[in-house]
């Protein structure tokens, strides 16, 4: 028996979305040796909703939101920083492009099926952040879901598949408060935002099954 369901709202190409999932797996692992064991969902946030197909190169997009270079390379070393202690490995040297992410989530949505989800967003993860790819490419995308039980994911994403559920997902967030990813819910409870430390997002998850059981 679980002790509830985690749902975590977040986007492929948020590096502290990555972070928030590393530092989850070490909470969750903390956690069940005290015999409290969760199910996992991963739910969809576009950081860029209005973001082209084809996507924007990095530089520009990155230049264009945060008002220059420098300050760009300035946030993607503090994001490196903070990976590196989470054991993660983040060559922005090897990104050019933005992608748009909605094929990416409904990969994700069509990992549910096959119950592979976890690894389906950590190859994501690993492609686009270790390895700069493009993960909206469908032949990407269709190795990746190969590779964790999805048949046919290219032909799949071709269509409409999975569309209509992520961009309602995506707006049933925005519209329900969720303006910041990683987000945690339990329960269909908002418990935290932010990639929180281990030990924070294991004490939040504690004090959220206390709370759902007095209710």
């Amino acid at each position: 028996m679980t002790a509830g369901t985690i749902d975590v709202i977040s986007d492929v190409i948020c590096p502290w979305c990555w972070i928030g999932k590393r530092n989850l797996s070490v909470a969750l692992a903390a956690l069940e040796q005290e015999g409290l064991v969760f199910a996992l969902r991963f739910r969809p946030f576009r950081l860029n909703p209005d973001m082209p197909p084809e996507g924007r190169l990095r530089a520009d997009y990155r230049r264009q939101k945060f008002g220059s270079d420098e300050r760009a390379r300035a946030l993607d070393a503090r994001v490196a920083a903070v990976g590196a202690a989470a054991g993660l490995d983040f060559r922005f040297d090897l990104i050019e492009r933005t992608p748009d992410t909605l094929p990416a989530h409904r990969l994700i949505r069509m990992a549910e099926a096959a119950g592979t989800q976890d690894e389906v967003k950590e190859a994501l993860f690993s492609a686009y952040f270790n390895e700069g790819r493009d993960i909206s490419d469908l032949a990407l995308l269709d190795s990746i879901g190969a590779a964790h039980g999805i048949e046919n994911a290219a032909a799949r994403l071709a269509g409409d598949e999975e569309r209509a559920w992520v961009e309602a997902q995506d707006l049933g967030a925005r519209q329900g408060g969720i303006d910041g990813v990683p987000s945690f819910l339990l329960d269909r409870h908002v418990l935290a935002s932010g990639a929180l430390p281990p030990e924070e997002l294991a004490s939040m998850l504690r004090r959220g099954v206390a709370a759902l059981a007095r209710a």
